[in-house]
């Protein structure tokens, strides 16, 4: 009898034969949606044990929906609406249920990070601190990835990712034209690529420095009780090397066609005395900005949340008119909103439906009864990398992270053993767009395709697992007490 290890193995190799592309005269686009199609019928067909019709059904809209998303056969959002209204048609949800993706607070982060983007733009600050930190780090295109994965590393440590890349993607795409780069949304420069990548990627990657970098982080600290200095002793270098590695691995895949900013030093002088002093709006912005990111870091005192802290700063630019809402309504990606939107409700199905936990405990049973630690980490952080490309990491985290530590207890380890691993690989969501807001808005920059994402993100996925091994199996081994012994 044909199993779900058969459906992993044909969406595999699905995905690497769409993504390859065909060696023939035919359009991809034009044949993703009937191979999407036959692919969902295909799923329908093979018997899933244990499995209830609804979870059945949500797998088979997962294969397709990745299919499309692969192809481009139409637009990301277009896929997310079918997404949306064919759940109530092949039973997997009712329509109520289906849209309860787009009340995900991280919908609401985005659009209050989009605004805040704009505003940093239009007031002229993001100009402003370009020259400012080209002048201070170089001004190579080397140095310029250096500052892009950097700059969003450090920053996202302390604030949400997808508000610090939101933050400084208006900064990242002043420098791409200034190092020489022309009409970078044709997608044509492999420096554009790597810097709103880097962007994207550091964001991911400065989060797992601290509790709070990612949500996934959070979870597993609420269910292990690790101190918050604690965490720090692992994250802040896993961080620090992952960033480092991202750094130099895109400035390798995607070398930069361009030699740097052309009068290099003397033109950033030339600019910014050009700039003159810092306007009103400029030093009102800086002011609110700070404000905004002070909420962010206390949000564990106020209780205010980084969703809502989102919110209350767009609504502080708009109010002390830094810009309009014509200026919003330009900033915000409304078709990459409701990608997101459909994205996070397919992730839902998954989980309601028990699609996610079904695939999860068989794959797990499995390893039998007495399986090594390292076994079962590699095992738990892969399961957790392929399904957090398509599903919500915090969704992804509320289903291993209580299982991880369920089973580190029954094993009588530490409770972190697991959940940590897990946790961190929830958020190596490098592969594709709608593994994270912050690829996605890499990939709505349109510097970037779908293919070349997932050219440089799916090495980074593997060396991430690898040096998360590496760097958590000594605490493991030699300081329990750090992940809650």
């Amino acid at each position: 009898m044909i199993n779900h290890y058969e459906i992993c193995l044909y969406i595999t190799k699905s995905l690497c034969y769409l993504l390859g592309g065909f060696k023939t005269r035919l359009n991809l686009k034009t044949l993703g949606i009937p191979i999407a199609i036959i692919a969902f019928i295909i799923v329908m067909l093979i018997p899933m044990q244990g499995l209830s019709y609804p979870g059945h059904a949500a797998i088979a809209l997962l294969v397709f929906a990745i299919i499309l998303w692969a192809t481009e056969a139409v637009h990301l959002a277009v896929t997310s609406m079918i997404i949306l209204f064919i759940q109530p048609i092949v039973g997997v949800a009712s329509f109520e249920d289906a849209v309860i993706g787009f009340a995900n607070g991280i919908i609401f982060l985005m659009i209050g990070g989009f605004i805040i983007a704009e505003a940093i733009r239009k007031s002229g600050l993001a100009t402003r601190l370009t020259y400012v930190m080209l002048k201070r780090f170089g001004t190579t295109p080397n140095k310029g990835i250096f500052v892009s994965v950097f700059s969003t590393g450090i920053l996202s440590a302390w604030i949400e990712n997808v508000v610090a890349y939101a933050m400084l993607l208006p900064i990242i795409k002043e420098i791409i034209p200034l190092m020489g780069v022309k009409d970078p949304e044709k997608g044509k420069s492999n420096y554009a690529k790597s810097m709103v990548l880097g962007g994207s990627y550091g964001s991911l990657a400065g989060g797992f420095g601290t509790e709070i970098g990612t949500a996934p982080n959070l979870m597993a600290a609420a269910y292990t009780g690790i101190p918050f200095a604690n965490w720090m002793v692992f994250g802040l270098p896993l961080s620090f090397i992952l960033l480092t590695v991202i750094w130099k691995w895109l400035g390798w895949v995607y070398k930069p066609e361009i030699k740097g900013i052309v009068g290099g030093m003397d033109t950033i002088s030339n600019k910014m005395e050009s700039l003159g002093s810092m306007t009103k709006t400029e030093k009102l912005t800086i002011v609110l900005l700070l404000f905004t990111i002070s909420l962010w870091v206390t949000s564990s005192i106020t209780g205010i949340n980084s969703y809502s802290v989102a919110l209350i700063g767009a609504v502080f630019f708009l109010a002390f008119k830094v810009i309009d809402w014509k200026d919003a309504q330009t900033g915000v990606d409304w078709g990459l909103i409701i990608f997101f939107g459909g994205a996070l409700s397919l992730g839902v199905a998954l989980l309601n439906t028990g699609a996610a936990a079904w695939l999860i405990n068989d794959i797990v049973s499995l390893l039998g009864p007495n399986p090594s630690t390292v076994l079962i980490t590699v095992l738990l952080m892969v399961i957790a990398v392929c399904i957090t490309q398509v599903m919500s990491n915090i969704a992804l985290a509320a289903i291993l992270v209580p299982l991880s530590v369920t089973l580190a207890q029954a094993q009588g380890l530490p409770v972190g053993q697991y959940a940590v691993p897990v946790a961190i690989a929830c958020s190596l969501s490098y592969m594709l767009p709608t593994a994270d807001p912050t690829v996605a808005m890499a990939y709505g920059t349109r510097y970037v395709k779908i293919k070349e994402i997932f050219k440089a993100g799916f090495p980074l996925v593997i060396i991430g697992i690898i040096i998360t091994i590496i760097v958590l199996f000594p605490i493991i081994n030699f300081a329990p007490w750090l992940i809650g012994a």
